[in-house]
């Protein structure tokens, strides 16, 4: 049976890594002046590179050295869509898997929504080497700033403002609110997986995001059972559903 797994950040809670809407949830903590919300955007990283840039380095670049977990490696080998942008499925060894969200350790060239550009190696590490930390109040808060503008490539226009060039600056691979899924992301693929399976698993997520409303309707239009892992799980009207209201560690030690 060829069963399709779709993992949210519930899955990497055991390594450390905040949920997005839990008590210190990404989307729970923004910056001085913006929400997370409004900070995640292509607005914003067109707009304000440098506040994004900082927001970005602070809160996600911190986890680029997580060590994936027990349910990573057991899902190594599984036919995997990950909604998490932190890589630890790779890390584990899944050779295949979608990270329909991006990766946290890649940037792109900044290019139209829909261009398909090669992922680059981002440069966290470069940054850390210069001595700067992921503390949320940084003492040479401006020098970081400085740096972040430089490696992204982000130069002053005429008008003293900083602005991101179209196939010059780079942007972190990262699927922001007001984009779209396209194939950069592996859209397609994704879908056709999606049209294969004959069950799927849906393990800690919240069912908050397009993905999983693509794969839960692709599920009940074929008619295929749905596993449902969450400690709190969102029940849907459904009857080929199944909840277990677990974590994702308790759920592979049953399986």
């Amino acid at each position: 049976m060829e069963i399709l797994y779709i993992t949210g950040a519930g899955v990497s809670a055991e390594s450390g890594i905040p949920t997005f809407r839990g008590k210190d949830g990404f989307w729970t903590v923004g910056s001085k002046n913006y929400t997370p919300q409004e900070m995640a955007t292509r607005a914003m990283y067109k707009n304000e590179p440098a506040q994004f840039l900082l927001w970005y380095f602070k809160r996600f670049a911190k986890y680029r050295n997580a060590k994936p977990n027990s349910v990573h490696k057991w899902l190594s080998t599984k036919n995997l869509i990950t909604q998490n942008i932190d890589g630890l499925d790779g890390k584990a060894g899944n050779k295949t898997y979608i990270p329909i969200h991006g990766r946290l350790d890649k940037v792109t060239k900044f290019v139209e929504e829909g261009v398909i550009t090669p992922e680059i190696d981002a440069p966290w590490g470069e940054i850390e080497g210069l001595g700067f930390d992921h503390e949320e109040h940084t003492k040479d808060e401006d020098s970081l700033v400085e740096a972040l503008l430089s490696f992204f490539k982000i130069k002053k226009q005429s008008d003293g403002k900083y602005f991101p060039q179209r196939n010059i600056s780079l942007k972190p691979f990262v699927l922001l609110f007001d984009e779209f899924y396209t194939d950069l992301y592996r859209i397609n693929e994704a879908q056709r997986r999606m049209l294969l399976a004959e069950k799927m698993v849906f393990m800690g997520t919240s069912f908050s995001v397009n993905v999983t409303s693509m794969a839960l309707e692709v599920a009940i239009s074929k008619g295929i059972s749905i596993e449902i892992v969450d400690p709190k799980p969102i029940e849907i009207s459904y009857k080929n559903a199944s909840y277990f209201k677990m974590s994702a560690v308790e759920y592979i030690e049953k399986n």
